[in-house]
Order: structure tokens, then C-alpha cells, then sequence
């Protein structure tokens, strides 16, 4: 139980570290990407306002089936990316939410690129 405290302990002050650099508009939203074991859930947030603007994740009723693990979690990345874009939002200044930048994390960015979003 100590190894999982000082995890995130440290996840929480990289989050931290990351969030008073990188802020979210109504015409750059902040996407930010957080992973639990089970699933995983994307929001672009104008921090501005304090609203979210789009959101996906894995435990919506039409989108169960997207596993997880990261081969699956690009359609995730591709889900988030088509709601934008029918927001005419093209370009998000992405969280990784204190979480490193590979696996399941980066499958979902490398998506949302794909998808037509800049970063």
C-alpha cells in the first residue's frame, strides 16, 4: 500500500507541474486524458469558462466494446476527435494529466491527430 501512496503522489505533482503551464480556451481547449484500470476518459475543457466542451470514454453505452489496453483506445482518440470537429475545434493543448507520454496515453493523442486535431 506505501509503493501505490508514493505513486501517486508523484503522478499528482507532475500533474501539477504540468497544469500551471497549460490552460484551455474556447478556441484551444485543454484535451486531457485520465486512465483508471478499468477505463479511460478524454474532455477537452475551456478552462476559461470552467465548462467541458466534448467528452468520450470507454464506459458510454455505444462504445463498450473499445477495450482498455492500447491497441483499442485509438478509436477513443478518433471518438473525441470527430466531436470536436463537429464543434469546428481543430487545434487542443493536450493534458496527459500527470500520466507519461506512451502506452494508452499517447495511443489516444495519435488518434485524435489522426482524427484531424492539432496539438
Amino acid at each position: 500500500m506505501r509503493k501505490m501512496e508514493e505513486k501517486t503522489r508523484r503522478r499528482l505533482k507532475r500533474k501539477a507541474s504540468i497544469r500551471k503551464r497549460i490552460s484551455g480556451t474556447a478556441d484551444r481547449p485543454r484535451l486531457s486524458v485520465y486512465k483508471s484500470n478499468r477505463h479511460t476518459y478524454v474532455q477537452a475543457i475551456d478552462d476559461a469558462s470552467g465548462r467541458t466542451l466534448a467528452s468520450a470514454s470507454n464506459l458510454e453505452k455505444d462504445h463498450r466494446d473499445i477495450k482498455n489496453v492500447a491497441a483499442d483506445l485509438a478509436r477513443l482518440g478518433a471518438l473525441i476527435g470527430e466531436r470536436l470537429k463537429a464543434r469546428s475545434i481543430e487545434t487542443v493543448v493536450f493534458d496527459r494529466n500527470g500520466a507519461k507520454y506512451h502506452g494508452k496515453v499517447k495511443v489516444v493523442a495519435e488518434g485524435a491527430r489522426k482524427a484531424g486535431i492539432r496539438f
